[in-house]
C-alpha cells in the first residue's frame, strides 16, 4: 500500500457542505444537512470531546472521521463515527490515517472500549484494525406520496406535535423508551443538557413535523423528524414501557410521516438494530424497503474492565 497522499486536518466549519456532499455519495441513505453540519463542527457538546477530521487531496474533502466519548452510557466507551473515503481515493492509506488520527484524539480519554461502524464491504478494513462485528444494523427507506392512512386515536389518546411540548418531557420519554432497545452500549446516562445539544437544539430537528402521543395528557411515545430539504430522518421513534403493546409507536411514527409529508419531505429513512424486532414490525407495516446494512463493530481497550 502506497503512503496516504492526503492532508489530514481538524474540521472546520466551512467544510460542512463538502462532508455533506461526501457523506451523501457513501451513505446515501444517512440524512444531516449542511446547516446541522456545520453546528456540529462549530458546537460540539462539550462533554463528548468531539473531534472530527477531514482527509483533503488537491484541495478537495475526500475523507472524514469524527471522534467522541459517549455520553449517553455510563460506560467509558468512545465513538469513531463515519469513518469514509471517497471511492476514487481508496486503497491509499487515507482511511487508515484518518483512524489514527482518531484514535489519537481519544487517547486521554482512558476509555474501555471503541465503537465503530462498518459498511459489509468495509468489515475487512475493521478487522485489521481490531474493531470486531458484532451487531447488523438495517437500513430502510420510504417514500411519502402514498403513506397508509393515519388511523383515528383511542378515546384517551391524543396526537401532538412536539413543537408545543416541554422538552424536558420529550427527553424523559426518550430516556425511557431507549433503557432496553438492543446494542452495543447501554443508554442509561442521556443528560438534558446533551440531549438538547445533540437533538433538541439541533437546526436540522422539525418540531412541528415531529410528533407525540399523549395518554391521559402524559407523554407516552414521540418520534423525531429530522431533515434536509426534501429528505428526512427518523431520529427516534419510542414508547414508554407501560404504554407499550397498543400500537402507539406505529401511530406517532405514521402522524410524523404524514405531517413530514404536508410540510414538503418525500422520502424517509430509517435505521434500526437487526435484533430490534419491535421497531423493524412496524416499519415493516408503514411499507419502508430495506436499502443498506451497516456493522456495529467494538474494539476492547481494556477488556473485563
Amino acid at each position: 500500500m502506497s503512503a496516504p497522499s492526503a492532508l489530514i486536518r481538524p474540521t472546520h466549519p466551512d467544510d460542512a457542505p463538502a462532508v455533506v456532499a461526501l457523506r451523501t455519495l457513501v451513505f446515501p441513505f444517512l440524512i444531516r444537512g449542511v446547516a446541522s453540519t456545520r453546528q456540529l463542527i462549530s458546537t460540539p457538546p462539550a462533554e463528548q470531546h468531539w473531534g472530527g477530521f477531514v482527509a483533503e487531496v488537491d484541495g478537495q474533502v475526500v475523507g472524514w472521521v469524527s471522534a467522541s466519548r459517549n455520553t449517553n452510557t455510563s460506560a467509558a466507551v468512545g465513538e469513531v463515527s463515519l469513518l469514509h473515503v471517497h471511492p476514487d481515493q481508496r486503497r491509499r492509506g487515507i482511511g487508515g490515517a484518518l483512524l489514527s488520527r482518531a484514535l489519537e484524539h481519544l487517547a486521554p480519554l482512558d476509555l474501555i472500549r471503541l465503537r465503530g461502524r462498518a459498511l459489509p464491504e468495509s468489515l475487512p478494513f475493521a478487522r485489521r484494525h481490531g474493531f470486531i462485528p458484532s451487531r447488523q444494523e438495517r437500513f430502510s427507506a420510504l417514500e411519502l406520496r402514498a403513506l397508509p392512512p393515519l388511523p383515528a386515536a383511542p378515546d384517551d389518546v391524543r396526537l401532538v406535535p412536539l413543537a408545543g411540548v416541554d422538552s424536558r418531557q420529550v427527553h424523559q420519554v426518550e430516556v425511557l423508551a431507549s433503557a432496553d432497545e438492543p446494542g452495543d452500549v447501554a443508554s442509561d446516562a442521556i443528560s438534558y443538557a446533551t440531549w438538547c445539544a445533540d437533538t433538541w437544539d439541533n437546526v436540522g430537528l422539525d418540531r412541528e413535523a415531529s410528533m407525540g402521543v399523549e395518554v391521559d395528557g402524559e407523554l407516552a411515545a414521540i418520534s423525531l423528524v429530522k431533515r434536509d430539504g426534501a429528505r428526512m430522518w427518523s431520529d427516534y421513534t419510542g414508547t414508554v414501557p407501560q404504554h407499550r403493546g397498543r400500537g402507539l409507536a406505529r401511530l406517532v411514527k405514521l402522524a410524523a410521516l404524514h405531517r413530514a409529508a404536508a410540510r414538503g419531505v418525500t422520502v424517509a429513512y430509517t435505521g434500526n438494530d437487526a435484533a430490534n424486532a419491535p421497531m423493524l414490525a412496524v416499519n415493516d407495516r408503514l411499507g419502508y424497503r430495506r436499502v443498506a446494512s451497516q456493522w456495529s463493530c467494538v474494539r476492547e481497550l481494556r477488556p473485563g474492565g
